[in-house]
Protein backbone atom coordinates (compact mmCIF):
# COMPACT_ATOMS: atom_id res chain seq x y z
CA UNK A 1 0.00 0.00 0.00
CA UNK A 2 1.31 3.36 -1.03
CA UNK A 3 0.67 6.49 0.25
CA UNK A 4 1.68 10.47 -0.23
CA UNK A 5 4.07 11.46 3.29
CA UNK A 6 1.80 13.82 5.52
CA UNK A 7 4.88 13.94 7.89
CA UNK A 8 6.15 17.40 6.99
CA UNK A 9 8.83 15.40 5.01
CA UNK A 10 9.60 16.27 0.89
CA UNK A 11 6.26 16.72 -0.81
CA UNK A 12 5.25 14.29 -3.58
CA UNK A 13 7.82 11.85 -1.82
CA UNK A 14 6.05 8.09 -1.65
CA UNK A 15 6.18 5.97 1.65
CA UNK A 16 5.50 2.13 1.55
CA UNK A 17 3.60 1.20 4.37
CA UNK A 18 2.34 -2.26 5.17
CA UNK A 19 -1.47 -2.71 6.66
CA UNK A 20 -1.87 -3.96 10.32
CA UNK A 21 -3.73 -6.93 11.19
CA UNK A 22 -4.26 -7.44 14.89
CA UNK A 23 -1.08 -5.42 15.60
CA UNK A 24 1.29 -7.32 13.18
CA UNK A 25 2.35 -6.49 9.68
CA UNK A 26 1.12 -8.09 7.05
CA UNK A 27 3.14 -10.95 5.74
CA UNK A 28 3.54 -10.86 1.51
CA UNK A 29 2.53 -14.17 -0.03
CA UNK A 30 2.08 -16.41 -2.99
CA UNK A 31 2.14 -14.13 -5.81
CA UNK A 32 2.29 -10.69 -4.26
CA UNK A 33 5.66 -12.00 -2.74
CA UNK A 34 6.87 -12.70 -6.82
CA UNK A 35 5.75 -9.41 -7.81
CA UNK A 36 7.26 -7.54 -5.43
CA UNK A 37 10.71 -9.62 -6.33
CA UNK A 38 10.17 -8.71 -10.18
CA UNK A 39 9.85 -4.87 -9.14
CA UNK A 40 13.32 -5.18 -6.32
CA UNK A 41 14.87 -6.87 -9.19
CA UNK A 42 15.63 -9.90 -7.16
CA UNK A 43 13.73 -12.01 -9.80
CA UNK A 44 16.49 -11.97 -12.23
CA UNK A 45 19.06 -13.73 -10.03
CA UNK A 46 16.81 -16.68 -8.66
CA UNK A 47 15.94 -16.79 -12.84
CA UNK A 48 19.24 -17.30 -13.79
CA UNK A 49 19.91 -19.86 -11.39
CA UNK A 50 17.20 -21.78 -12.46
CA UNK A 51 18.00 -21.72 -15.56
CA UNK A 52 21.51 -23.26 -14.62
CA UNK A 53 19.68 -26.03 -12.91
CA UNK A 54 17.31 -26.58 -15.71
CA UNK A 55 20.15 -26.32 -18.37
CA UNK A 56 21.95 -29.71 -16.68
CA UNK A 57 18.86 -31.50 -15.35
CA UNK A 58 17.58 -31.40 -19.03
CA UNK A 59 21.04 -31.93 -20.68
CA UNK A 60 21.40 -34.81 -18.56
CA UNK A 61 17.70 -35.99 -19.54
CA UNK A 62 19.06 -35.67 -23.16
CA UNK A 63 22.21 -37.47 -22.93
CA UNK A 64 20.45 -40.65 -21.57
CA UNK A 65 17.11 -40.48 -24.14
CA UNK A 66 19.69 -39.71 -26.89
CA UNK A 67 22.32 -42.39 -25.77
CA UNK A 68 19.14 -44.93 -26.21
CA UNK A 69 19.49 -44.34 -29.85
CA UNK A 70 22.89 -44.25 -30.10
CA UNK A 71 23.88 -40.75 -31.10
CA UNK A 72 22.78 -41.68 -34.42
CA UNK A 73 22.40 -38.00 -36.31
CA UNK A 74 25.31 -36.01 -34.94
CA UNK A 75 22.99 -33.06 -34.35
CA UNK A 76 22.38 -35.00 -31.18
CA UNK A 77 25.07 -34.12 -29.04
CA UNK A 78 24.42 -30.23 -29.88
CA UNK A 79 21.99 -29.99 -26.97
CA UNK A 80 23.96 -32.31 -24.51
CA UNK A 81 26.66 -29.65 -25.12
CA UNK A 82 24.69 -26.56 -24.69
CA UNK A 83 23.12 -27.57 -21.17
CA UNK A 84 26.87 -27.00 -19.59
CA UNK A 85 27.28 -23.79 -21.28
CA UNK A 86 23.50 -22.99 -20.09
CA UNK A 87 24.38 -23.68 -16.72
CA UNK A 88 27.74 -21.79 -16.84
CA UNK A 89 26.32 -19.07 -18.39
CA UNK A 90 23.05 -19.17 -15.65
CA UNK A 91 25.73 -19.10 -12.66
CA UNK A 92 27.65 -16.37 -14.14
CA UNK A 93 24.42 -14.03 -14.59
CA UNK A 94 23.69 -14.79 -10.48
CA UNK A 95 27.15 -13.63 -10.09
CA UNK A 96 27.74 -10.25 -12.50
CA UNK A 97 25.41 -8.18 -13.96
CA UNK A 98 27.68 -7.85 -16.75
CA UNK A 99 27.33 -11.52 -17.51
CA UNK A 100 23.29 -11.65 -17.26
CA UNK A 101 23.18 -9.41 -19.66
CA UNK A 102 25.60 -10.19 -22.12
CA UNK A 103 26.85 -14.45 -21.75
CA UNK A 104 23.20 -15.37 -20.50
CA UNK A 105 20.88 -13.74 -23.56
CA UNK A 106 23.45 -15.38 -26.09
CA UNK A 107 23.73 -18.58 -24.80
CA UNK A 108 19.97 -18.78 -23.95
CA UNK A 109 19.14 -17.16 -27.73
CA UNK A 110 21.60 -20.30 -29.07
CA UNK A 111 19.54 -22.74 -26.53
CA UNK A 112 16.14 -22.01 -27.76
CA UNK A 113 17.42 -21.66 -31.16
CA UNK A 114 18.71 -25.44 -30.76
CA UNK A 115 15.43 -26.16 -29.09
CA UNK A 116 13.29 -25.31 -31.91
CA UNK A 117 15.79 -27.49 -34.60
CA UNK A 118 15.13 -30.46 -32.26
CA UNK A 119 11.28 -29.73 -32.73
CA UNK A 120 11.62 -30.07 -36.20
CA UNK A 121 14.39 -32.85 -36.50
CA UNK A 122 11.56 -34.98 -33.80
CA UNK A 123 9.41 -34.29 -36.72
CA UNK A 124 11.21 -35.56 -39.42
CA UNK A 125 12.11 -38.27 -37.51
CA UNK A 126 8.79 -39.48 -36.73
CA UNK A 127 7.92 -38.46 -41.05
CA UNK A 128 10.62 -41.12 -41.62
CA UNK A 129 9.18 -43.56 -39.42
CA UNK A 130 7.15 -46.12 -41.87
CA UNK A 131 3.59 -45.17 -42.65
CA UNK A 132 5.35 -41.57 -41.81
CA UNK A 133 2.38 -39.27 -40.43
CA UNK A 134 -0.04 -41.26 -41.62
CA UNK A 135 0.65 -43.81 -39.34
CA UNK A 136 0.77 -40.76 -36.25
CA UNK A 137 -0.88 -42.64 -33.48
CA UNK A 138 1.86 -45.07 -33.63
CA UNK A 139 4.78 -43.57 -34.78
CA UNK A 140 4.36 -39.97 -32.01
CA UNK A 141 4.57 -43.11 -29.51
CA UNK A 142 7.57 -45.32 -30.67
CA UNK A 143 9.60 -42.47 -32.82
CA UNK A 144 10.84 -39.40 -31.35
CA UNK A 145 9.40 -37.12 -28.29
CA UNK A 146 7.78 -34.43 -31.05
CA UNK A 147 7.40 -32.11 -27.35
CA UNK A 148 10.67 -33.07 -25.96
CA UNK A 149 12.76 -30.63 -27.40
CA UNK A 150 10.47 -27.38 -26.28
CA UNK A 151 11.43 -28.21 -22.82
CA UNK A 152 14.79 -27.16 -23.85
CA UNK A 153 13.24 -24.01 -25.53
CA UNK A 154 11.69 -23.26 -22.10
CA UNK A 155 14.93 -22.91 -20.28
CA UNK A 156 16.62 -21.09 -22.75
CA UNK A 157 13.57 -18.71 -22.79
CA UNK A 158 14.07 -18.62 -18.78
CA UNK A 159 17.85 -17.25 -19.61
CA UNK A 160 16.36 -15.09 -22.23
CA UNK A 161 13.93 -13.67 -19.61
CA UNK A 162 16.33 -12.92 -16.80
CA UNK A 163 18.48 -11.34 -18.71
CA UNK A 164 16.13 -8.59 -19.58
CA UNK A 165 14.51 -8.79 -15.82
CA UNK A 166 15.69 -5.58 -13.88
CA UNK A 167 18.41 -6.55 -11.37
CA UNK A 168 18.63 -5.55 -7.95
CA UNK A 169 21.00 -3.28 -6.81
Amino acid sequence: MRRQATDGGDVGRTLTTKKKTKGRPEVVHGIDRMVRNIETGRFERSLSALTAVGAVVTAGEIYFEHDKASFGNKWMWVPVILGPVGAVAGVAGVVSKRAAKTVLPLAAATIVANGLQGTWLHARGIAQKPGGWHNARYNLEMGPPLLAPLLVTMVGGMGLLAAILRREK
